[in-house]
């Protein structure tokens, strides 16, 4: 897991299980994405909640989660917090 910490402390990531977040202070986790059926019968991942593009369609949904990881850790999760 990737954690981005800023200047005044504020730390994003994308959410996983493998460390306690809790430990780190409270907490404010909000959807950065969405993955959704694309209709016929593939996927897509939707970035729009931050201001990215929609990827796919992928015809399987595990395609699709790994696109959007990887989006999400090169385009959101980077030092200038854009």
């Amino acid at each position: 897991m990737q954690l981005l910490i800023d200047r005044q402390g504020q730390i994003r990531c994308v959410y996983g299980e493998s460390i306690d977040l809790r430990s780190l202070g409270l907490l404010t986790i909000s959807r950065a994405s969405h993955v959704e059926p694309a209709g016929d019968g593939r996927w897509a991942a939707d970035l729009s909640l931050v201001q990215g593009p929609t990827l796919g369609p992928f015809n399987q949904r595990t395609e699709a989660i790994a696109a959007e990881l990887a989006w999400l850790e090169s385009h959101w999760l980077d030092a200038t917090g854009s």
